[in-house]
C-alpha cells in the first residue's frame, strides 16, 4: 500500500509522463485575463506612455533649483463639541481670508462654532510667530477642514416606555496658515 502511494507521488512529480500514456493528448488552452476595471481606469492604462529607459550615468544632469516651498503653519483641534455640519458653515466663510478679516468675521458671528475656530486660528497664528518666526498679521487662511469625530450617543425617555437616541456629534478641525504672496 505504501508503494502505491509512492508511485502516485512520483507520477504527480513527473507530471506529463503519466498523462502521455492515456489516450490522445489535448492541447492546453490558455485563458486570457479580462481587465478587472472598466471606464476611466482602463482608458488611462491604455493611454499611459511607457517610461523612458534610464540614461547613462556618465553625465549627471544639473537640476534647476526650484523656489523654496512656502511655509505652512498648521494647528488642529480635536473632539470639538459641535456638529461638523454647523462648523463647516463657519469654516467656509473664512477660507482664503487674511487673519485680521477672519478674526473680525468670527468675532461677530452668531454661531457658537465661530468661537472654537477663532481659538484655533489664534493658536495657529502664535505657532507662526513663535516656531517659524513669521508675522501673524501677514498670514492668510490657506486651508481649513472640518472632519467628523466620534458621536456620543445618549438616550432620552419617550412615551409608552420607549427610548430614543440623541446623537451628540463632535468635530476635528484643522487650519493651515500661509504667508500672503506679495503682488
Amino acid at each position: 500500500m505504501a508503494s502505491d502511494e509512492k508511485a502516485k507521488d512520483s507520477a504527480k512529480e513527473s507530471g506529463s509522463k503519466a498523462e502521455k500514456g492515456k489516450g490522445s493528448p489535448k492541447p492546453a488552452r490558455k485563458r486570457q485575463a479580462k481587465p478587472a476595471s472598466s471606464g476611466k481606469a482602463a482608458a488611462e492604462k491604455e493611454t499611459a506612455k511607457p517610461k523612458a529607459a534610464p540614461k547613462s550615468k556618465s553625465k549627471p544632469e544639473a537640476k534647476p533649483k526650484a523656489a523654496p516651498a512656502p511655509v505652512v503653519v498648521r494647528a488642529s483641534a480635536r473632539y470639538v463639541r459641535t456638529a461638523p455640519r454647523k462648523a463647516r458653515l463657519v469654516a467656509d466663510q473664512i477660507r482664503g481670508l487674511q487673519i485680521d478679516r477672519a478674526r473680525a468675521l468670527l468675532q461677530f458671528s452668531p454661531r457658537s462654532a465661530a468661537q472654537d475656530i477663532a481659538k484655533l486660528i489664534d493658536s495657529a497664528a502664535s505657532n507662526a510667530e513663535n516656531n517659524h518666526e513669521l508675522i501673524a498679521d501677514d498670514m492668510k487662511v490657506a486651508e481649513i477642514t472640518v472632519d467628523e469625530g466620534p458621536t456620543l450617543r445618549r438616550y432620552r425617555p419617550r412615551a409608552l416606555g420607549r427610548a430614543t437616541r440623541i446623537n451628540k456629534r463632535t468635530s476635528h478641525i484643522s487650519v493651515a496658515l500661509s504667508p500672503e504672496e506679495e503682488r
